[in-house]
């Protein structure tokens, strides 16, 4: 009748497990790496041996990075259309060259931070 997630201290906390995440290393230890290619988690850390199977990331890293490029991107398209009125196509093509830069950096961190998130929380089978 005792439910051992009930009673147990919370030895997981959220912040700095989602602060390795941020820097995709392992949320349990620290030193290894999350992700072994650009978006492959690994199986298990290569320092501390935690088991990162139950992940399931799925769409979570691609909705975050849709939103925060929409958002950077709509700054500076506004930005510069208010202070230089470039052509129409320099303006397109600084605005998709930005969106690339910024979804390529900031996909494999949001990633990182979704498996740190469900590792700290005991999602889907972490134990």
């Amino acid at each position: 009748m005792s439910d051992l997630s009930v009673n147990e201290p919370d030895d997981r906390p959220l912040m700095p497990s989602l602060m390795k995440g941020l820097q995709c290393r392992c949320p349990n230890c620290g030193e290894g790496r999350l992700l072994h290619s650009y978006l492959k988690v690994v199986d298990h850390c290569p320092e501390c041996g935690e088991d990162y199977t139950p992940q399931r990331a799925d769409d979570g890293p691609a909705y975050l990075t849709i939103l925060v490029v929409g958002h950077v991107v709509i700054f500076f398209l506004t930005t510069m259309w208010e202070y230089m009125r470039p052509s129409p196509l320099i303006l397109a093509v600084s605005m998709c060259a930005l969106a690339t830069v910024v979804a390529l950096l900031v996909l494999p961190r949001f990633k990182g931070m979704i498996v740190a998130w469900q590792w700290a929380k005991r999602m889907h089978g972490f134990k």
